[in-house]
């Protein structure tokens, strides 16, 4: 993975990546780690979907994925109806993608 900026999509307590942004960002990762760092919301791949994490799963033939965590988004503010697109950034010492901001009130 390299310097990126990607636009994900938060609905119905899911995090939706296009097809285009997974294979270019996210190929051949089963799965993601969400964390939230003040208001910052962190996206880390996982290799092995027996690591943990949410599994990124593909939603139609477009290879469009959904990583179901309506736990995580409830427990950090979000409603179950809210749908919000963020972008968010590559960020090498984390390991992952940050969203800035996201959980800011």
């Amino acid at each position: 993975m390299n310097d990126a900026t990607l636009t994900v999509r938060v609905s119905r307590g899911g995090l939706h990546l296009s097809g285009e942004a997974y294979e270019r960002h996210f190929s051949r990762i089963s799965g993601i780690v969400l964390m939230r760092r003040e208001a910052d919301l962190l996206i880390l791949p996982v290799l092995l979907a027996q690591a943990g994490g949410y599994l990124l799963k593909r939603k139609n033939l477009a290879g469009d994925r959904v990583a179901h965590a309506p736990d995580f988004f409830r427990a950090n503010g979000m409603a179950d109806d809210e749908e919000r697109e963020l972008q968010v950034v590559w960020d090498s010492s984390q390991a992952g993608f940050i969203g800035r901001g996201v959980f800011a009130n």
